[in-house]
């Protein structure tokens, strides 16, 4: 079977499906796993600069994007390429991961009793088409103590991670208020809506077919 071809062709089980996984973080080849959707890693060299006149809310699913397109290896008929990004947007600005403890510092006090929104962008790519698209969850903190914002990362070592929190982590226990959307995707990876793109890629629906 060729995943995302336009024609209807014949049904198959969404975990017959092989997934390539071009991205290094942990935690979505963990929710990949979790979700029955074992994965195999691959390496995409690729320049993530963007043109500024990107909008933030376009950022993540530009840069997962560009990440397929510059997957150089050849996919089988049965093998779908996943990349994806995940930013933090405050106010408009994009808050990417802090490259020091002030840095870290300044972003969780700039998110500290303020809503801001996560958008994580993901791409797949099958033998012959490609498709993106973005989830977005709210996310709402409630005030932080200074003490607190230093406890975290002082003993979290937030610097992998965009907006230089883990929601699934210590600050997100005790300083989250709420959030609106999808928890995972805060994690970096919207397991339901991507369940749903692999079911809808895998039936011949035509799901990757660019629009």
């Amino acid at each position: 079977m060729t995943f995302g071809a336009k024609e209807n062709e014949a049904r198959v089980s969404w975990m017959d499906c092989r997934l390539l996984l071009g991205s290094k973080s942990p935690r979505r080849r963990e929710l990949l796993s979790q979700l029955g959707l074992p994965c195999r890693l691959v390496d995409i060299d690729v320049d993530e600069t963007l043109s500024h006149a990107v909008e933030a809310d376009r950022v993540a699913e530009t840069l997962s994007r560009k990440k397929a397109e510059a997957y150089s290896g050849l996919l089988a008929d049965d093998e779908v390429l996943v990349t994806a990004d995940t930013v933090v947007v405050h106010e408009a600005e994009v808050l990417g991961k802090p490259h020091s403890r002030e840095q870290a510092l300044d972003m969780l006090g700039m998110l500290s009793g303020r809503v801001h929104q996560v958008y994580t962008g993901v791409t797949l790519r099958g033998s012959v088409s490609l498709r993106s698209f973005t989830e977005k969850t709210d996310v709402v903190f409630r005030p932080l103590t200074k003490a607190e914002m230093e406890y975290y990362v002082d003993v979290y070592k937030p610097y992998d991670k965009a907006g230089a929190y883990g929601i699934q982590e210590w600050i997100g226990m005790v300083g989250i208020a709420r959030i609106e959307g999808c928890f995972y995707n805060v994690m970096g990876l919207p397991v339901a809506r991507l369940y749903k793109e692999l079911e809808r890629l895998v039936h011949g629906h035509g799901a990757l077919v660019d629009e």
